[in-house]
């Protein structure tokens, strides 16, 4: 997916919410600010100077942007603030501040507010070359945690082992409520799981590999997280019960009309609601955000990647936990057949 970042709030805050990326981003850059109660800040007038624009322009992105500004760490300062950030800037630049000595508020800029701006202006060559510089910079980031793929980054989250296990146990229940109770060939068991992805996440097994471009030996499962995997392993287990209900009342095989009855009723229970749209809004947005793979049935639940989702998946401990899965993989694979 081609990400505009001059007209996507959303692209815009998963940059800024990625401080992995940041950091890479700042010392990429190596722009000079004034030191200012920990952080590196940035007045207007040295935004209008990297930006090559007037100060107007800045201001006029300040106005039309304000809300996504101050949440991303642009901020006025009044009284004592002011004065010791006054006296900051003196220090790293000098007296020219180009702030008469009676201001009594100035809008002040971070690191991530710096880059923000600069997502948005559309006048300035400067910010466009910066876009590109950003957007490579994230991807690079992001395959360097993950050793290169991030086909698999779901498993670098702590909860994917327990869903990876258990999800396998109520599969084989799914698969055996159909062999034994239903009369269809074995393509039986390619379409009810068809059934159940596309009432979670409206895809596919098809769609869903050609989304995040799987291999034919790939498998889809391996890629889910956990909570995508906790949503189909409870669909399969709701099912194979009901399943095995209806066979039992019949005292017969079920046919294909039956079966299809049995999903339609089990899945348009209200319960499933804010369970799939929980799920829709994790594997869209970090998707996203994380592989750059854009599900298009799901583009309504994408949402801004929120900082710790960046650290449970590109963290030392996801880290920890990759390298524990690697390590032990035949385990548990074992575990899984067992």
């Amino acid at each position: 997916m081609v990400k505009d970042l001059t007209s996507s709030n959303t692209a815009r805050q998963n940059i800024i919410n990625n401080e992995f990326a940041i950091s890479e981003i700042e010392q990429s850059m190596g722009i000079k600010g004034v030191s200012f109660e920990g952080k590196i800040m940035f007045t207007k007038e040295m935004l209008a100077i990297f930006y090559d624009v007037d100060n107007r322009t800045i201001e006029r992105y300040v106005a039309s942007h304000s809300e996504e500004l101050k949440n991303n760490g642009y901020e006025l300062l009044r009284g004592k603030r002011l004065k010791n950030f006054m006296s900051a800037y003196s220090k790293d630049f000098g007296t020219d501040i180009h702030v008469g000595t009676k201001t009594t508020v100035l809008g002040v800029f971070d690191f991530r507010t710096l880059l923000n701006v600069g997502m948005l202006l559309v006048e300035s060559e400067n910010a466009r070359v910066l876009r590109q510089t950003i957007l490579d910079i994230v991807i690079d980031t992001i395959n360097s945690k993950t050793g290169g793929s991030t086909k698999y980054i779901n498993q670098r989250d702590r909860d994917f082992l327990g869903a990876f296990l258990q999800e396998e146990n109520y599969r084989r229940e799914f698969t055996d409520a159909l062999n034994d109770c239903v009369d269809m060939n074995q393509y039986k068991y390619a379409l009810y799981t068809d059934k159940i992805y596309t009432s979670i996440f409206k895809e596919n097994a098809k769609e869903y590999r050609e989304i995040l471009k799987l291999k034919s030996k790939d498998r889809v499962r391996d890629t889910f997280y956990s909570e995508i995997l906790d949503l189909v392993a409870s669909y399969e287990c709701g099912l194979a019960e009901k399943i095995r209900k209806e066979f039992d009342n019949k005292g017969a095989l079920l046919t294909n009309w039956e079966v299809d009855k049995i999903f339609k009723d089990f899945e348009q229970q209200s319960h499933w609601i804010p369970l799939i749209t929980s799920g829709r809004n994790k594997m869209a947005s970090r998707d996203l955000a994380l592989r750059d793979a854009f599900h298009q049935q799901l583009e309504e639940y994408v949402k801004p990647l929120p900082k710790d989702e960046y650290n449970r998946f590109l963290g030392t401990e996801a880290l920890e936990i990759e390298k524990l899965m690697q390590e032990n993989k035949d385990v548990l694979k074992r575990l899984k057949e067992r």
